[in-house]
């Protein structure tokens, strides 16, 4: 990293910036682009530098470090050739079929989600996969360093560089979500035990909840597991996708009564249990094993265009705001009613994240990380979330997308993802 003499007038790096670029770890997004249709080289660089570039002055801008060791963003010149590539898949026997260029697409994927960013340049690519697969006939992918802002800021950055497919005047809109109250609008002539349950029950869910945070974060690990091997290096990384009816989604939610998140959340976990079993033999439905679930902070319902998020004292600011909650990953029994009634499994995670929701566990944690930093510096910060991290078992996160179909540079969208790398354990990207 750079050392500079002078650091007057350069924008600070935030505390989870430095934590998320350290000597510990090196977290980066990287976001998938299926176009439908093959994009012109050249029209590619010039849609990269003349509207991704300027969208956030930090992807022009290089981590320096300054005389009194803070790091600060540094304004520089992007050479677009260093950060844009585009590889050449080659099959022994000429010609490849898409079958296997999703393999090459995957080793791919993995082998740049493992590669560090080169130093002295801004912390971003893009990829140029001009080969069709099974599921696009050109694939896009965005690997941007998680400092440079959080899924919800780098979300909101490609969504201001694409136009909806049926109309591009017209701006992309997020699906509404509506609020939901907690109490039962009729529930007025509620008991005193009731009214003293839901006064107690967060003080002591909160207590519980930080108190849990802090051992799982050093000294109490999740099982070794198909999903936990226990190694203090970075493993092979891989992508893979699945697709969910949301009408079949929003029926379970409303069978249950529960939220769109808990229904995938039970699901994820019913599928990691059945995917644990499988794999190995050794492998017990209740083995101890933990989500770690990372949530935007922001209160916001939908993205705000990035021209505010920059803002100051923006409601909705670029950068990292997020935080963790520890979810342990439901045990069921081969003979248990729940493992044969997937149901059954997803109410008993809606009532884990109910319990979670009514504490202020994760407000404490962020202020733990927070003194940490005062005391003592950002990479003892970056060894506590990474010690958390390996600690765990996986990770789960999710982000809005847009109801409308997209296009970028006129060329239609088939589907766009996320996930991250560089943290050591199997990651669900919703």
């Amino acid at each position: 990293m750079e050392l500079i003499k002078e650091d007057d007038g350069l924008e600070p790096v935030s505390p989870s910036g430095q934590y998320l670029n350290s000597k510990v770890m090196s977290v980066s997004i990287l976001g998938i682009l299926e176009l439908q249709i093959p994009i012109d080289d050249s029209q590619a660089m010039s849609f990269f530098s003349d509207i991704f570039l300027p969208i956030n002055p930090r992807f022009s801008s290089i981590m320096v470090t300054g005389e009194k060791g803070a790091r600060k963003w540094k304004k520089v010149g992007v050479n677009m050739e260093n950060h844009v590539h585009v590889p050449s898949f080659s099959s022994p026997k000429g010609s490849s079929s898409p079958s296997e260029n999703d393999s090459f697409l995957k080793s791919y994927i993995s082998q740049i989600a493992m590669q560090p960013f080169p130093q002295g340049q801004p912390l971003w690519e893009i990829h140029i996969i001009k080969c069709p697969t099974s599921e696009a006939q050109e694939t896009l992918i965005f690997k941007l360093h998680h400092a440079l802002g959080d899924g919800y800021s780098l979300v909101a950055a490609l969504l201001s560089c694409l136009q909806r497919a049926d109309d591009p005047s017209l701006p992309v809109t997020s699906p509404s979500v509506k609020k939901f109250s907690s109490a039962n609008k009729d529930d007025r002539n509620i008991g005193l035990r009731k009214v003293v349950s839901r006064c107690f029950s967060p003080l002591v869910n909160t207590v519980r909840d930080f108190g849990w945070s802090l051992l799982k974060s050093t000294c109490v690990k999740d099982d070794l597991s198909p999903i936990r091997s226990g190694s203090e290096s970075l493993q092979p990384f891989s992508v893979s996708t699945i697709t969910f009816s949301l009408d079949q989604i929003k029926e379970i939610k409303s069978r249950l009564r529960v939220t769109v998140n808990d229904v995938i959340s039970g699901v994820i976990f019913l599928g990691t249990r059945l995917y644990m079993q499988r794999v190995s033999t050794n492998s017990n439905l209740s083995t101890n094993s933990t989500a770690l679930v990372l949530l935007n902070t922001r209160n916001l319902r939908d993205y705000k265009p990035v021209r505010d998020m920059v803002r100051p004292n923006s409601e909705s600011p670029w950068g990292n705001h997020f935080a963790f909650l520890h979810v342990p990953i439901p045990k069921v029994k081969p003979s248990d009613s729940q493992f044969s009634d997937p149901l059954k499994f997803v109410y008993k995670t809606h009532e884990v994240i109910k319990r979670k929701r009514s504490s202020f566990g994760v407000i404490l944690t962020g202020k733990l990380l927070e003194i940490m930093q005062k005391c003592r510096n950002a990479e003892a910060v970056a060894k506590h979330i990474s010690r958390t991290a390996r600690n765990s078992s996986m990770g789960i996160s999710n982000v809005i997308g847009p109801i409308n179909k997209l296009s970028l540079a006129n060329h239609p969208l088939r589907g766009v993802y996320f996930t991250v790398a560089g943290i050591p354990w199997v990651f669900n990207h919703r």
